[in-house]
């Protein structure tokens, strides 16, 4: 009897120490992932002890300012399969995909939680945007009209480094193109968004550094473009004097879903570790924690959100599925630390063809590009501060030539003055005309090799005076090579115009014609805004 009570009592000690070994997560049954993430991530740092102790998977965070963007991820690069890294926990893996498809595409991938790409504005700013807008609704496009007039000074990460800046220049790209899909190569063949770059004052290699410079440097922005969360948590730190306003754009934002990837999927001690965390972040449970530590939306629909996080989202705008596109909006973007404005030199038709009907076509074309246009292609293409603008009148040779840089309304209105001024040509010396516009340019060119310069050339009629097109020819070849690469042509087809000789014009410099038969001359020059 004694035999069996202590044989009893054996298998029931040994059932407990196994039972509390489990329980407790025993140092010597725990794995270790190493994580490869973005800074984004570090604000759940809180919960990943309780991650560890319930589950018995420690996540050795990594955190690096480009993980969103760079290449890390790529096998070789010393963190993919075989690598320093087990796992990524980025913001967004969008540019990662587009880079590396078929790396991409043999991934584990989880969403962990969701935050729309926001506005945050200051109050007074919000107040004044808002009694512009029908209902008091804000768009991207109410914003780049703001921009563009320098009433919104913002501040973004820089998009060739993080996933935010990335997100929110996609967002804004998309609202202009106005398509309601993903961004094509054709919408983003000319650049719209010139003007509300112009607005940009702050950036930074990381969300975190752009935080910490809006709230030292307090006068340098108004404005902040990041994820929701982060404006949240700035809103909620004690950091600010005033709150800033959360505008969450009608025409549409960018969700990031914070995935985790597996990036070894032949190992299975990794996979099974990976699922472990991957089912302890999607307890409802741990999904409110997340929500209330990092201030972002749950993936899981069961679980009710807290405060400004029960806001709708509204239309989520689509990632672009080219990588071209992507690269041609980074290219375009440049160096936010080191932005020059465009130049852009409007050749136009004085002759007696345009006076009437033609000249106020012109005349309302101009007051849209300065501000009177109200839909959100026209605040896209708006004239913007920082912009030089040159305007040459001509008929039978050139009547006027006239440059003004915009920074306020006293600027636009010299410009409409130029345009609405008397003093038309007995005829028409196009050609003569463009040369005259390759001299300026080529001046800028010398003096300003960083300032983008572009010419615009209306006329309603064919040339039949000055110098004849292939004398034109010969003066463009013989303009140096950095003239004939930099500046190119947009002639705008007109009334009795040569569409012919436009187009060769146009091929010849590196340009394009553009159709204003059957449309308007304000339609027409917005549509070659921001085509260099």
């Amino acid at each position: 009897m004694r035999r069996g009570l202590r044989a009893l009592a054996l298998c029931l000690t040994l059932t407990l120490t196994v039972t509390v070994t489990a329980c407790t997560g025993n140092d010597d049954e725990k794995t270790t992932l190493r994580v490869l993430a973005g800074p984004d991530l570090a604000v759940l740092e809180p919960l990943l002890d309780e991650l560890r102790d319930e589950t018995g998977v420690e996540l050795d965070m990594d955190y690096r300012a480009d993980a969103d963007t760079g290449d890390d991820l790529v096998p070789g690069s010393g963190t993919g399969k075989g690598g320093g890294h087990d796992l990524a926990w980025l913001s967004t893996d969008r540019s990662f995909r587009l880079r590396h498809k078929d790396t991409a595409q043999r991934l584990l991938r989880t969403p962990t939680m969701l935050s729309p790409v926001v506005v945050g504005l200051r109050p007074d700013v919000a107040r004044e945007l808002r009694a512009k807008s029908p209902g008091g609704r804000l768009s991207w496009a109410d914003i780049a009209d703001a921009a563009a007039t320098g009433t919104v000074r913002f501040g973004m990460a820089d998009p060739r480094q993080t996933g935010s800046g990335l997100a929110a220049l996609v967002g804004v790209a998309t609202a202009a193109a106005g398509t309601g899909g993903a961004l094509r190569e054709n919408d983003v063949s000319c650049d719209r968004l010139r003007g509300f770059r112009s607005g940009q004052k702050l950036t930074a290699d990381s969300t975190r550094d752009l935080l910490d410079d809006f709230v030292d440097h307090p006068g340098t922005a108004n404005a902040l473009i990041t994820y929701e969360s982060d404006l949240l948590a700035l809103n909620s730190g004690g950091r600010l004097k005033e709150k800033l306003e959360i505008v969450r754009p009608e025409d549409g934002m960018v969700l990031a879903d914070f995935p985790l990837l597996l990036l070894d999927q032949d190992d299975p001690d990794r996979r099974a570790a990976y699922d472990k965390v991957v089912e302890w972040l999607q307890r409802d449970s741990v999904q409110e924690k997340i929500m209330r530590t990092a201030l972002r939306r749950p993936v899981s629909p069961s679980v009710r959100r807290d405060g400004q996080l029960r806001a709708p989202v509204g239309n989520a705008l689509y990632f672009p599925d080219q990588l071209r596109v992507v690269e041609r909006l980074l290219d375009d973007y440049g160096d936010p630390r080191r932005r020059v404005p465009d130049q852009v030199i409007f050749l136009l038709d004085f002759s007696g063809s345009m006076r009437g009907e033609r000249m106020t076509a012109l005349r309302e074309a101009f007051a849209d590009l300065s501000g009177a246009d109200s839909s959100a292609t026209g605040k896209f293409a708006r004239f913007y501060q920082g912009e030089r603008l040159t305007v040459v009148r001509f008929g039978e040779r050139v009547l006027e030539e006239r440059t003004v840089t915009v920074d306020g309304q006293n600027d636009l209105k010299t410009l409409a003055d130029v345009v609405a001024r008397g003093g038309y040509g007995d005829a028409t010396a196009v050609w003569t005309a463009l040369d005259h516009g390759y001299r300026t340019a080529s001046t800028v060119v010398a003096d300003d090799p960083e300032r983008a310069v572009s010419i615009v050339l209306m006329t309603d009629g064919e040339n039949n005076s000055g110098i004849a097109y292939e004398e034109f020819v010969r003066r463009y070849e013989a303009r140096s090579a950095e003239t004939r690469a930099a500046v190119h042509t947009y002639p705008v087809h007109f009334g009795e115009a040569d569409a012919g000789a436009l187009r060769r014009a146009a091929k010849k410099t590196g340009g394009r014609m553009v159709e204003a038969q059957g449309s308007s001359l304000s339609e027409a020059f917005k549509e070659i805004r921001g085509c260099r």
